[in-house]
């Protein structure tokens, strides 16, 4: 149990991380005084709501599914089931995913911080890959 319980680590540091204003990104486009059309940036939480109505969707899923893994890694914690750590893997590499999405409207909409809980959980997942064999877990 202890030994498994520093799985939680890099979970709860992201989790720390979507929750700080710094993460998801809007550009937002006004008029300048002189007639031009300027942008300004405005960061937000990942678990806002904000981002999410202005088409950004994939901070809050990301955050969503964050919350997951780190229920099914404290599951996997109490029960140390292999089954649970396939599981969580699969969810992992979703959130992954997810988390590279705002790039697709391009590098204006990716954070510093969003680029952190990318890497956070891709540290997770590479974590769970390398440590966790089926063999070294109850069934």
């Amino acid at each position: 149990m202890k030994k498994r319980s520093l799985y939680l680590i890099l979970p709860i540091i992201t989790l720390i991380l979507e929750i700080l204003p710094y993460g998801a990104v809007c550009n937002f486009a006004h008029f300048e005084t002189d007639g031009t059309v300027g942008r300004v940036r405005e960061l937000y939480s990942y678990f806002d709501l904000l981002p999410f109505g202005y088409a950004n969707f994939a901070p809050l899923l990301t955050a969503i599914v964050t919350c997951f893994v780190f229920l099914f890694l404290v599951i996997y914690c109490f029960t140390g089931k292999y089954s649970v750590v396939k599981i969580t893997k699969g969810v992992l590499s979703a959130a992954v995913v997810l988390s590279l999405c705002p790039l697709l409207y391009g590098l204006d909409y990716f954070s510093v911080v969003g680029a952190l809980i990318t890497i956070s959980l891709i540290a997770e997942l590479l974590l769970l890959f390398f440590t966790i064999r089926k063999t070294e877990v109850k069934a």
